[in-house]
């Protein structure tokens, strides 16, 4: 079966998975109750419940790692519960691919692959790149000196993620002009260009990712250097330069969102994913084609 189709659905299933507690306690989505007179549970006394930004599992507090900093950063003393739910999210993270939550998980990249199909059915060409995708690393930088600055977690107010997730569940939709700029920017502007340069979790992520355990492989006997994973990569074809040229075997950059569209599109299968981080450089080419027992 093909990555993507498994991505994709596994996208939908945690969309529903938020949406579930409300609806198991007799509630309707969007923060409504559709029950009737008589009393019933609340969804937070379910074994989970929660958003993408907050959430738990029994007594297991569950928080995105960004919103926890900046949280810090706001309140100091007051979000030390909010690390310690962060650091059990990111540390899961960081070991699997840290930007896994992008290409998995994130409800903004499932709309940004939407609009790549939209564009495509509709013939609009936009620029692969304009702005250096480690400029998101600055924006998480950026948001959470903006909290210290003025009290409170400034990106959870504009968070395009958070007007998916909290609005699905919560009703809240503060982030939804940010969400309807990005796909105008997707469609006209450059492709990806929120998640590629401009979204601070994701450069969070992108600087975790450097530990990632999942990593997708390079055969370089078998690749035919045809260019169609440069074209399928959803984070930015540059980090997939060293293992097509040779000098690794691994695409090791922490932005790869162990995503698959480049396995899925390989047509010599030269591209699989790999546990492990695996040696780098020519050197591990070179005994990968010619193993010589060590006397």
């Amino acid at each position: 079966m093909k990555i993507t189709l498994v991505r994709r659905v596994v996208q939908v299933l945690m969309l529903v998975l938020f949406c579930l507690p409300p609806l198991l306690a007799g509630w309707g989505l969007a923060g409504l109750y559709a029950g009737g007179d008589g009393e019933v549970a609340t969804p937070a006394e379910g074994v989970f419940f929660g958003s993408l930004s907050a959430s738990s599992l029994g007594p297991v507090p569950l928080f995105d790692p960004l919103a926890a900093l900046e949280l810090l950063a706001a309140n100091g003393g007051a979000a030390m519960a909010a690390l310690a739910g962060a650091g059990t999210v990111a540390l899961v993270y960081a070991l699997v691919r840290a930007r896994a939550f992008c290409g998995w998980v994130c409800p903004v990249n499932l709309i940004g692959e939407g609009v790549d199909a939209a564009r495509r059915r509709l013939g609009i060409a936009v620029p692969e790149r304009v702005l250096d995708r480690r400029m998101k690393i600055g924006a998480a930088v950026a948001v959470v000196a903006a909290s210290a600055l003025v009290g409170f977690p400034v990106f959870e107010t504009v968070s395009p993620i958070g007007a998916v997730s909290k609005g699905l569940v919560f009703g809240g939709f503060a982030g939804a002009g940010t969400l309807v700029a990005i796909v105008i920017a997707e469609l006209f502007v450059s492709r990806r260009v929120w998640c590629r340069t401009l979204c601070p979790l994701g450069g969070l992520f992108q600087v975790l990712g450097r530990a990632g355990q999942v990593n997708v492989h390079i055969n370089h006997d078998a690749c035919v250097h045809c260019g169609r994973c440069e074209e399928a990569c959803l984070a930015d074809p540059v980090i997939l330069a060293p293992a097509l040229s040779g000098d690794d075997i691994i695409v090791r950059a922490g932005d790869c969102m162990a995503c698959g569209a480049c396995v899925d599109t390989c047509p010599a299968r030269a591209l699989s994913f790999s546990l492990g981080r695996l040696p780098a450089r020519a050197q591990t080419r070179r005994e990968e084609r010619d193993p010589v027992s060590e006397s």
